[in-house]
């Protein structure tokens, strides 16, 4: 009778533990999931959002001068990516300005 208690209390653990760290894994992969909500795919930008580094990199730096654009402020980078100007924080890729790019430049 006792093995039988002591049996069953162990499998009971192991049970609620199993369901413990399979809930704690849920949780994380729903966290994950709401983060990556804040970085958008190209034509998608919005101010606020985050720009993928992927899309960040592959843009082209652009003289804001040249382009009539106004002067970002420090810390931000004007960048060419899919035919919009995208002015961003260039340590966290927080979106301030998205600018369609004119077809002739």
């Amino acid at each position: 009778m006792r093995a039988k208690l002591i049996a069953s209390f162990l499998f009971a653990t192991a049970v609620i533990t199993v369901s413990a760290h399979a809930l704690a894994d849920d949780h994380d992969h729903d966290r994950d999931n709401r983060d990556n909500h804040h970085y958008v795919r190209h034509g998608e930008w919005k101010k606020g959002a985050r720009i993928r580094n992927e899309d960040w990199q592959r843009g082209e730096h652009v003289d804001y001068r040249q382009r009539h654009l106004r002067a970002p402020p420090r810390g931000y980078e004007w960048r060419q990516v899919d035919g919009n100007y995208v002015l961003a924080v260039v340590a966290t890729g927080v979106i301030a300005s998205v600018v369609a790019a004119s077809l002739g430049h």
